[in-house]
């Protein structure tokens, strides 16, 4: 069994459902840590996180505010993601939101 630590990051564009990460085939992924800032200087931005396990899609976070120049932890603990599973989040309003997740994949 391999374990390989991971890092994603990404700025949020405001398309609904858009894939951050899809965890790969025969892999177990466990979201350690995720952290989403706000870049723009001035606006609140919304920040909406889903988990799509291939038959359900369930909402993590739903229009939660972001406050400017701030970041926050929205997933609170750790999520644990199998083969295929996907984790889909956008912003309010395009590259306002940068998101960074820390996982371990594990083969």
């Amino acid at each position: 069994m391999a374990e390989t630590f991971k890092a994603v990051n990404v700025a949020l564009g405001d398309t609904a459902d858009a894939v951050v990460y899809t965890c790969p085939a025969a892999t177990t992924a466990i979201v350690i840590h995720c952290q989403v800032a706000n870049v723009d200087g001035s606006n609140d931005s919304e920040l909406n996180i889903d988990h799509n396990d291939g038959s359900t899609v369930a909402a993590l976070v739903s229009t939660l505010s972001v406050p400017a120049d701030s970041a926050i932890n929205p997933i609170g603990g750790k999520l644990v993601l199998e083969a295929a599973d996907e984790l889909r989040a956008w912003a309010g309003a395009t590259s306002d939101l940068e998101m960074t997740l820390s996982l371990l994949e594990i083969t």
